[in-house]
């Protein structure tokens, strides 16, 4: 039988096959931020332990670092002390830290892979449900929680359960303005919130194969928000030339590390458990209508009505249509906005802000919007101010900001207020995710540029054809 990429990478990192019970899985690599961190270091200290292999783990500040110009504005005292303690811990225990003016503070999904930590073949986890980005690369990455953290920590494993695999086809050719966020957002709205659990998932087709990695790490991201435990695509030429610009691998061993990725790639007759089909032929752009990424409609279909929707998803809907203040059966474009967030761990990337500049250049942002745009890192953040691309957001009105997770979770004081509404690019939008009582509608970083000067969900070929010269 042949395997897919998926138990190619299980298989080659299990220590110890478990009798009725978890295998024991080798950590290539761990990364680390200030919130999820400080149980475990604290632990190690309790039991007089070591980190078992320091150069496996690496960390950065992210959650609750300002993005203020002056890094200054800590929302309270509690957060200062985070990245304090997250300092210490490095320190004291020899892992590397991207701290702040470092040149790679920032994300932890985003300064991981341009570091070139990322890469195929390895098993990688981080106390945050977003690590499957790093699936982008043909690795198996997983979030994982605290105590995990502290194993890991002390002996570069863990005790897990082996995912099942599910294969997910992209077929068909979508409309011009459809995007590898849109991409993810139909998968989600297929199979539902918790159609991936007890799944890693691995992406393919010609749609896949046609993206930038940029492109497949925003589709990565967001594989848990449909339950799975991982998002993997098999590497090839486009995750090669990636890595060899990182600079990471030495002289003279390059194609010796080529060979052994190509390795673990999926065979066309590769088997999994389950295998579907995601048809995006001609589709648009999708956006979230209600509190859960599952929730969403193409740009120009209306939102769905209580009765057309499975019995089981009924009330929910009710819920979520309450809660943002929209009506059954009704289109979602032309909803007025009052926020945009463009960033997070989803798209905060150089090629995100470089579409959002095409769309803002030489605009200006609508009347009682408020724009926030928050490079994922620093190096996207120095390309950023190279290329001119903070001057364009500037000149447009907006707010172009330091890197960290800002207005994605709230947790640093970039926040959405109550009973307002915000287009946004990051992954969640459960009830008050960016704010207390605060709407959230996910899209891309396109159409968030668009409602930025529309000042409400636009459809792009509507908004094209409107301001065609």
């Amino acid at each position: 039988m042949s395997q897919n990429i998926i138990d190619k990478i299980w298989e080659s990192h299990v220590i110890k096959k478990g009798e009725g019970a978890p295998d024991m899985l080798f950590l290539d690599v761990q990364l680390l931020h200030e919130v999820t961190s400080p149980q475990a270091f604290a632990q190690l200290r309790e039991k007089n332990l070591r980190v078992f292999d320091p150069s496996r783990n690496f960390a950065t500040l992210d959650h609750s670092i300002p993005t203020n110009p002056t890094r200054d504005n800590f929302v309270d005292e509690k957060n200062r002390i985070q990245l304090d303690v997250m300092r210490k811990n490095c320190e004291d225990f020899g892992i590397t830290l991207y701290d702040i003016d470092s040149g790679h503070q920032g994300v932890i999904h985003v300064t991981g892979p341009e570091l070139g930590l990322t890469q195929p073949g390895m098993t990688i986890c981080c106390g945050d449900s977003h690590t499957s980005t790093h699936g982008a690369f043909g690795a198996l990455a997983f979030g994982v929680g605290t105590t995990q953290i502290f194993h890991v920590l002390a002996s570069s494993s863990l005790l897990l359960d082996k995912p099942k695999t599910m294969k997910v086809n992209f077929v068909g050719t979508p409309s011009k303005y459809f995007t590898a966020k849109d991409s993810i957002l139909a998968l989600i709205r297929q199979l539902g919130v918790q159609g991936g659990t007890g799944y890693a998932l691995e992406f393919c087709g010609e749609f896949i194969r046609n993206c930038s990695m940029e492109e497949r790490m925003t589709i990565c991201n967001m594989a848990i928000e449909c339950g799975a435990r991982s998002g993997v695509i098999s590497p090839d030429e486009t995750t090669f030339e990636w890595l060899k610009q990182t600079g990471k691998i030495e002289e003279g061993k390059w194609e010796e590390a080529v060979n052994n990725w190509k390795s673990f790639a999926s065979t066309d007759d590769a088997e999994y458990d389950t295998v579907i089909e995601l048809d995006i032929e001609g589709m648009k752009p999708l956006v979230t209508w209600g509190t859960t990424p599952g929730q969403s409609v193409c740009i120009d279909e209306k939102i769905p009505t209580i009765e057309s929707l499975p019995e089981n998803q009924q009330l929910l809907a009710k819920k979520s249509l309450k809660y943002a203040n929209l009506t059954a059966g009704e289109y979602i474009k032309g909803t007025k906005i009052q926020h945009v967030f463009i960033g997070s761990c989803t798209n905060g990337r150089l090629s995100d802000f470089e579409n959002a500049a095409e769309i803002l250049k030489g605009k200006r942002i609508a009347d009682g919007v408020r724009v926030f745009i928050v490079p994922g890192s620093e190096q996207v953040e120095k390309l950023a101010i190279e290329k001119g691309l903070d001057r364009i957001f500037t000149d447009a009105g907006a707010d172009f900001r330091r890197p960290g997770c800002s207005m994605c979770l709230a947790m640093n004081g970039d926040e959405v207020p109550p009973r307002e509404r915000a287009i946004s690019t990051s992954n969640r939008n459960f009830i008050g995710r960016q704010g207390p009582d605060s709407i959230t509608h996910l899209a891309s970083p396109q159409m968030a540029a668009i409602a930025a000067i529309t000042g409400e969900i636009t459809d792009p070929d509507e908004y094209y054809t409107s301001n065609a010269s």
